[in-house]
């Protein structure tokens, strides 16, 4: 029977769950959006800072790194909060579905399983 303790240890490869790789392409439209937005005057030149962290965080989160995941975390968190209460003002129904889905989002990223995967 040969001794199996011996093995090289075989590298593991780190695949980002389907949900994972979703919340970060939606990370990265809001990138987009952003940028758009930026460029056509219709928001401030100070926002290019959340469309960097937004690229920093989807790219993070495809390679399963528990710093993108706490950086996605906490844009999901605000904006869930920011839809919600522009709901609350503005009886807009795009407002209120974009806030329910960024809180499936972030009921999804708090699971145990995912936070299990993370590096």
């Amino acid at each position: 029977m040969p001794d199996e303790t011996n093995k090289p240890a075989q590298p593991t490869r780190r695949m980002p769950l389907p949900a994972i790789a979703a919340i970060a392409l939606y990370m990265l439209l809001l990138a987009g959006i952003n940028l758009v937005g930026v460029v056509q005057g219709q928001i401030r030149p100070i926002y290019l800072v959340f469309t960097a962290a937004f690229i920093t965080a989807s790219l993070g989160l495809l390679r399963m790194f528990r710093w993108a995941w706490v950086m996605t975390l906490a844009a999901i968190v605000l904006m869930t909060g920011l839809f919600f209460w522009k709901f609350s003002n503005d009886h807009e129904l795009s407002n209120l579905v974009q806030g329910l889905l960024n809180l499936v989002f972030f009921l999804y990223l708090i699971r145990t399983e995912v936070r299990e995967k993370l590096v």
